[in-house]
């Protein structure tokens, strides 16, 4: 069993430290912000694959592949990451697969025209597979390394303002990328952008090498040693209120797949240019820097699922006024809503993902909240690519709006709050 002393040194260290990791955190999030506005797999990355391709269903894989790659491998190294003694070894060692990638983009694009486009297709899809399982890898060790850094009633704030500089970064990458892509000769301006991505990349990795995180003990009890797929299953049977929060993240997964549509529907519908693409990322983060810290405040206070019925519902208007929209002006409200929507199903899901289970079982909720959604993750963009090639981006808008009805219903009559993790003693109730 892990000691009361043990148990209390840990806390102890990182009340010590809170200030110093809050500020490595932060900057950590923002210059890796940065590099995701320089290489957005909303607009950037995109904007590039079109140059390729036409197809729908490749350009709606791009940010799954982000997000499949992030949810896979989670359950997979749960185990790992429970048998752990410090958790930043593992996020340092993964977390170079997640950054080099960037570098690779860089290059495909400077040589693409010399290169077959569907060559091309292939190393840029493998590249952007590679970055996402990165981050998978990562996830795990660097949630728990964050629950166990940083003291539960903070966590909707950390994760609030982490997210906000990282889209304040962004957003100023994302101006500068379409100020690049407009002036720049193409594809030389995307290897500009990609290879900026890859400096922030660097950065970032430096801040994160500076967290400061002590030993804690291993937890030797029988539950711990069972296997971890027999832990998920006793999770999944004991905790209902759990198993109802991934079925409403499942098919959130579908809800949110029409955001990976909206700029190239633009472009095609409304003639967007790159410029403006730019502008409308810009502004889909400015909108997440001011929402992170807000609704992460929100949650700590009042509880984290109403943020999330919310930031569902913001995503819903969001595709429902895409579905009617008539010019493209229409489509800043549609990226204000999208920026609050994903703010709430990004950073204010880790939060309230960390609330379930007793401390020693974190990383099998961690694993199970990710994991399980891939299916969703993988289906979503290839339903909806099918959807908008076969019957048109705005049937495809359409679906979204019904998922993301469903997707409201169960967290707001299914799912409620839990109390955070460290006023839990034992297991959750029925």
């Amino acid at each position: 069993m892990q000691s009361e002393s043990s148990l209390e040194f840990a806390k102890h260290y990182a009340a010590k430290h809170l200030r110093f990791n809050v500020f490595a955190g932060v900057l950590d999030g923002a210059f890796f912000g940065s590099a995701l506005g320089f290489a957005s797999f909303v607009t950037v990355i995109p904007l590039f694959v079109n140059t390729l391709t036409s197809s729908a269903i490749l350009i709606g894989l791009i940010p799954a592949l982000h997000t499949i790659g992030w949810q896979l491998p989670q359950l997979f190294t749960a185990g790992a990451v429970s048998r752990l003694l410090r958790y930043k070894p593992m996020v340092m060692l993964m977390t170079i697969h997640e950054r080099v990638p960037y570098l690779g983009l860089a290059l495909v694009a400077l040589f693409s025209q010399a290169l077959d486009a569907n060559l091309a297709l292939v190393i840029v899809f493998l590249l952007l597979a590679w970055q996402g399982l990165g981050g998978g890898l990562t996830a795990t060790a660097w949630q728990s390394m964050i629950a166990k850094i940083i003291p539960p009633r903070h966590h909707g704030k950390f994760f609030g303002m982490q997210s906000a500089t990282a889209n304040l970064f962004a957003s100023g990458g994302a101006l500068l990328a379409g100020i690049i892509l407009l002036r720049v000769n193409s594809p030389t301006n995307y290897a500009l952008c990609f290879l900026l991505a890859g400096v922030g990349m660097a950065i970032s990795y430096v801040f994160l090498m500076l967290t400061r995180e002590t030993n804690h003990a291993l937890n030797t009890s029988e539950f711990s040693t069972r296997s971890i797929w027999k832990q998920a299953g006793h999770v999944l049977q004991r905790d209902k209120n759990f198993s109802w929060f991934v079925t409403a993240r499942f098919f959130a997964q579908f809800a949110t797949a029409a955001a990976a549509f909206y700029t190239i529907y633009a472009v095609r519908a409304f003639d967007m240019n790159p410029e403006t693409a730019g502008v409308m990322t810009s502004i889909l983060l400015a909108t997440q820097v001011i929402a992170n810290p807000i609704m992460g405040a929100l949650g700590d206070k009042f509880g984290h699922r109403a943020v999330l019925v919310l930031g569902t519902l913001a995503a819903l208007c969001a595709a429902l006024l895409a579905l009617v929209s008539p010019t493209l002006e229409w489509f800043y409200l549609v990226f204000i809503l999208t920026g609050v929507g994903n703010v709430a199903l990004w950073a204010i899901s880790i939060a309230m993902t960390l609330e379930f289970g007793a401390e020693t079982e974190r990383p099998v909720y961690v694993g199970l909240a990710n994991t399980l959604i891939v299916p969703a993750t993988i289906a979503a963009p290839i339903l909806g690519g099918w959807i908008a090639d076969t019957f048109g981006f705005q049937a495809m808008f359409g679906f979204a709006v019904l998922c993301a009805a469903l997707t409201a219903i169960l967290l707001q009559f299914f799912v409620r709050n839990n109390p955070a993790p460290h006023q839990l003693v034992g297991a959750q109730s029925e």
